[in-house]
């Protein structure tokens, strides 16, 4: 997985690189170099590779560890840049225990339920160059005889 995503086009393009996955589909941490290809006009890093970073993990991580009987899709993400990035950066995605028992009581009805998110990326010293709210929509699917009886 970890290198498919680093060979996936968005990532790849931008120099972001995925460092590790959590044996347990957990926890992502991602990097991203400072290039003359994802700069912007100010020599920092260019905001859109920034917010890439942290697109495509949190969906990932809840579609692993939730299964393949709940819809998992990214509802909105908005990005605070908090400094100027000019160092390598790193955000570091995490779903914790109890955001998975959260969602699982929350859509044990059938219920929609949205997520929130939340990650900093931080440059090779620790400083806050980025915080980012990810909203991710999870609903349980229905079960396939329910779903064909509502179907016209």
């Amino acid at each position: 997985m970890r290198l498919r995503l680093n060979l996936w086009p968005p990532l790849a393009g931008a120099g972001i690189r995925v460092r590790s996955i959590a044996p347990d589909f957990r926890q992502f941490v991602v990097e991203m170099p400072l290039r003359r290809y994802n700069r912007n006009v100010f020599g920092s890093h260019f905001g859109g590779s920034l917010f890439a970073m942290t697109d495509p993990f949190f969906v990932l991580m809840l579609c692993r560890n939730l299964g393949p009987d709940y819809v998992v899709w990214d509802r909105s993400t908005s990005i605070d840049y908090i400094a100027a990035g000019r160092s390598r950066v790193r955000a570091v995605m995490q779903v914790r225990d109890e955001d998975v028992r959260s969602i699982l009581n929350m859509t044990e009805g059938g219920s929609k339920h949205l997520h929130l998110f939340h990650v900093d990326v931080v440059d090779e010293e620790d400083l806050l160059v980025a915080r980012v709210e990810k909203l991710v929509y999870v609903r349980r699917r229905k079960p396939k005889a329910q779903a064909a009886q509502a179907s016209p």
